[in-house]
């Protein structure tokens, strides 16, 4: 394999929800939490055990072995955005947010 890409899509905008990423971020929000859950379990070699009282363990190891193998990413190779319209938010305080 020589690439693997995750898209993250979504067909609204902030939906109300531009308050707690601008406290928070969304990379916190989504990559962090939700994105990098789906590469582990995508990456990762077949865990020791799959079942029984040691697997939560086993997963996990087998997940931190996948972000282990991960080179640090630097700045030059993000790409930042923001949703259209994203500051129309009504729960954005900060209207200058970028």
């Amino acid at each position: 394999i020589q690439c693997v890409m995750l898209t993250f899509k979504e067909p609204f905008g902030t939906e109300g929800r531009g308050g707690y990423f601008d406290n928070y971020g969304i990379i916190r929000d989504i990559i962090q939490n939700h994105l990098l859950q789906v590469l582990t379990l995508l990456a990762m070699e077949p865990p020791t055990k799959a079942d029984g009282p040691e697997a939560g363990e086993s997963i996990r190891n087998a997940k931190v072995q996948v972000l282990n193998a991960i080179p640090p990413i630097t700045i030059d190779e993000c790409f930042l955005g923001q949703y259209e319209g994203y500051t129309d938010d009504p729960t954005i305080k900060n209207k200058d947010s970028n």
